[in-house]
């Protein structure tokens, strides 16, 4: 596979939001219809800790971005959680679905 030479051109924001939104459709066993970049995690979908935790795995997992707990505790909503994403590939994280998140032992 050829080196990337663009900034991002297979990420984008609609890509970045449908993961989102099937994964949280999936985890809680909503209508991914009814998710939108204005839905917040907690008071629309009452999403718990584990379920946001479980987001960012995922996030970390497939797209090789690394959230502290701080981080995350600043996203309300799927707009700002795609925000990050999208910034955070964009200073030198890279897509990934094999991310590591530490050294080998």
């Amino acid at each position: 596979m050829p080196p990337d030479s663009g900034n991002s051109t297979e990420l984008d924001r609609a890509k970045v939001v449908a993961l989102i939104r099937s994964h949280l459709a999936e985890e809680l066993e909503i209508d991914p219809t009814s998710i939108t970049e204005a839905t917040h995690f907690r008071e629309d979908l009452d999403a718990d800790s584990l379920d946001l935790y479980t987001l960012v795995q995922e996030l970390e997992d497939t797209y090789g971005v690394r959230m502290s707990d701080e981080e995350a505790a600043k996203i309300l909503t799927v707009g700002q959680a795609v925000d990050f994403v999208l910034a955070t590939v964009g200073t030198g994280a890279r897509p990934s679905t094999t991310a590591k998140q530490g050294p080998d032992e």
